[in-house]
């Protein structure tokens, strides 16, 4: 292994590889280290369109699309009483743009893709520590996953931690990861072949489908197999295996019972895999970045599976990260402007969706249990998120402030009960995520900074460097 490196990342996930390629399809030199060896099995199979055009600057879209994954047409929700549907091909595209995937190969083709652009890739390398001096990162030492006593040190010009939920930084070193209120919840899930297909909603559509005290998803993938997930709240689970003799088959079949929609298409499946458990807290670290370090994916922030922004959030955050290195690395912004641009940018992407789940939660109907009530956000954190501000700072920077004003008033109606106009209740939230700012606009620019991909992937001034205001 290298003793030094301009970039080094830690993680080979979806964030990792991502930000690793488009660096060095940018020409830089580029080490990453990956505690496992691929393919490993992972979960999060649910795949957004938002992620092809950062799939395609990387390029990666074809292998990605001639694998065989299982197309995702879009989702189909059974929440409470209502049911509804979301079409990608109603998005001004009749070709789908995502996929379910299975993880362990989805994840191998990102990290063979980020080799064959000149990535060094190390798997089976664990970071141990990262050296500081002061209070800049400069260093990491590693180890051997499975031979802890082989171990070596290698210095960095900046380093990007994608070591997911692990958070390498944040929780080791930093100490900055924050727990949210909210999705202090359980997932349990396994798989099943031979379930009968989806009977409503587009093809090969993810289901999600509520229960008094939680909901499942069901995502069908390209082996023939379908992945299907409990999530309900963390002492409701405790309660119901204390219950149970702690057996979480017993949990997870006794939930299952209370979901015709899921039940209609396992009626007569075979479940082919054991119970895997995984509790999702959510978390925000306090900064993103710091003098020669960004946090990227579920190293910086996780949110919650509803609706499956995890893959999107990491390779945006990516795509984030290597746009802001390349600039400082090429001498074009300053590291300080660039940290805070990725922080503000990635942050009040995260930030959005936090709302916006918490908002999808609180539109069940069932108010009464226990479950929902506990997915809400609290008063004491919608006044450290400043809920309004947030919908403020979405609205920011559209063409038509009516929109705007209309888009926010369509959640709130959603959320007080009242009649919205539109029976579709996701519609709605996707109107506000739709008039989202851009990172890409000049006229959203972030301390007089915007991002761009030609003629190079970096950032951009939109005015003099005089005049660039800091944002906290």
């Amino acid at each position: 292994m290298r003793e030094s490196t301009q970039v080094l990342i830690i993680g080979g996930g979806p964030a990792g590889a991502t930000a690793a390629g488009l660096l060095a399809r940018e020409g830089f030199q580029v080490t990453l280290l990956e505690r496992d060896r691929f393919p490993r099995y992972h979960i999060g199979e649910s795949i957004l369109p938002s992620c092809r055009p950062i799939f395609e600057l990387l390029g990666v879209w074809d292998k990605v699309e001639a694998h065989g994954f299982q197309p995702k047409g879009g989702a189909f929700f059974v929440w409470g009483p209502e049911e509804w549907e979301v079409r990608f091909s109603n998005m001004g595209d009749e070709t789908p743009n995502a996929w379910q995937v299975v993880r362990s190969e989805f994840d191998q083709i990102l990290l063979d893709h980020a080799r064959e652009l000149g990535v060094e890739v190390h798997e089976g390398v664990s970071v141990r520590d990262i050296e500081f001096d002061g209070d800049r990162a400069v260093a990491a030492t590693w180890y051997e996953t499975k031979d802890a006593s082989k171990t070596g040190r290698i210095e960095f010009g900046h380093v990007i931690d994608a070591s997911g939920r692990a958070g390498v930084l944040a929780t080791k070193h930093l100490k900055s990861r924050r727990m949210h209120e909210v999705f202090k919840n359980v997932a349990a899930w396994t798989y099943w072949k031979n379930a009968k297909p989806l009977d409503k909603g587009p093809k090969g559509a993810i289901a999600v489908c509520s229960i008094e005290d939680g909901w499942f998803w069901a995502i069908p993938l390209h082996d023939g197999t379908v992945s299907v997930g409990l999530v309900t709240g963390r002492d409701l689970f405790r309660d119901s295996r204390n219950r149970l003799d702690g057996d979480v088959q017993a949990v997870y079949d006794e939930a299952l019972a209370k979901c015709p929609a899921v039940l209609a298409m396992l009626e007569g499946a075979e479940q082919v895999s054991p119970m895997k458990v995984e509790q999702d807290y959510s978390y925000v670290t306090e900064n993103f970045a710091g003098p020669g370090y960004l946090l990227a994916g579920d190293a910086a922030c996780f949110l919650d599976p509803l609706l499956s922004t995890g893959v999107h959030l990491a390779t945006y955050s990516a795509m984030l990260a290597a746009a802001s290195l390349s600039s400082v690395l090429r001498g074009e912004v300053e590291e300080e402007d660039a940290g805070r641009f990725y922080s503000h940018v990635y942050h009040h992407a995260y930030q959005r969706l936090l709302v916006l789940v918490s908002v999808f939660y609180e539109s069940y109907r069932g108010k009464e249990h226990h479950f929902f009530n506990a997915q809400r956000l609290t008063s004491g954190e919608r006044d450290h998120l400043e809920v309004q501000a947030a919908f403020d700072r979405i609205v920011t920077g559209i063409a038509d402030l009516n929109d705007a004003e209309q888009a926010y008033k369509l959640v709130q109606a959603h959320l007080q009960g009242a009649e919205s106009g539109d029976p579709n209740p996701l519609n709605n939230l996707n109107r506000v995520h739709e008039v989202k700012q851009s990172p890409f606009d000049p006229a959203n620019a972030v301390g007089g900074l915007y991002l761009v991909t030609q003629p190079r992937l970096g950032l951009r001034s939109s005015q003099p460097a005089q005049e660039l205001d800091a944002v906290g």
